[in-house]
């Protein structure tokens, strides 16, 4: 069998961060389906590494996933300037149609599991369209609530049953992340690929940002348009908080 593919990673704001390009998370997520080596990769942007400092449980499982991508330019700008020039951003909307088109000629089986039945019936309708070759098994949209021990082991016969190799989890974080770590040991696809707002975006029911917003890092600033309410405070909190800690990060060294 050949070598195993082993990614770098980074220390940012006490987050291992996965420094790698677009090409290399496909390359290493083939890897793992080729050796059905169990892995879940989570998408980290400014936000979810803000409160990963505060909430114990979330640091663990970014600490022992197979992938944290850098979801956001500021992430990526610190991988390069911690000696990765090559990194790039890897986010749900974005690895999502790269590994479809790929399963084209790989025969990936996918499965959807997140957001709601109309969603759910809209984005694969657009994932069909798009990707016309690609192995769609199965998706399951839950209850908006914790499930009862029954209903997890009657998730984990649904997917498990589907076979797939790769598992979209359109949770949104941190409860994609949690519902990742826990059901891991008890599903056997090789791979669970959290991915935010991926699924809305492609059903259509959440508009994404122009290339160059994403380029500079202000995708944040299309999104806090779009749900001014519901991401005022998110932003303004997390965001601040990323430079303090920037900042704080910064005196340190200089101190040292």
């Amino acid at each position: 069998m050949e070598k195993r593919l082993v990614h770098p990673r980074a220390n940012v704001l006490g987050v291992s961060v996965s420094a790698l390009t677009m090409e290399e998370a496909l390359e290493t997520i083939h890897d793992w389906i080729v050796r059905r080596e169990q892995n879940y990769v989570c998408t980290l942007d400014v936000h979810a590494l803000v409160e990963s400092r505060s909430a114990l449980d979330i640091h663990e499982i970014y600490q022992h996933a197979g992938m944290v991508a850098a979801d956001g330019m500021p992430l990526v700008w610190l991988l390069r300037r911690r000696g990765y020039p090559a990194a790039e951003r890897v986010c749900g909307p974005d690895l999502m149609p790269a590994l479809f088109r790929a399963s084209e000629q790989l025969g990936y089986r996918h499965f959807l599991y997140g957001s709601t039945e109309t969603t759910l019936v809209r984005l694969q309708a657009e994932l069909n369209r798009q990707f016309p070759k690609a192995n769609i098994v199965g998706s399951y949209s839950p209850p908006f609530r914790a499930l009862v021990p029954e209903e997890e082991r009657h998730v984990d016969e649904l997917l498990n049953s589907a076979a797939p190799d790769i598992v979209w989890v359109g949770l949104g974080a941190p409860k994609q992340e949690r519902w990742m770590a826990a059901r891991r040991p008890s599903l056997d696809a090789p791979v669970l690929i959290g991915v935010g707002a991926a699924f809305d975006m492609f059903a259509g029911t959440v508009k994404r940002a122009p290339p160059m917003l994403r380029q500079t890092g202000c995708e944040w600033m299309f999104r806090l348009s779009q749900e001014p309410k519901r991401l005022a405070r998110r932003y303004l909190q997390s965001n601040s908080k990323f430079v303090m800690l920037l900042i704080q990060e910064r005196l340190h060294s200089l101190t040292q």
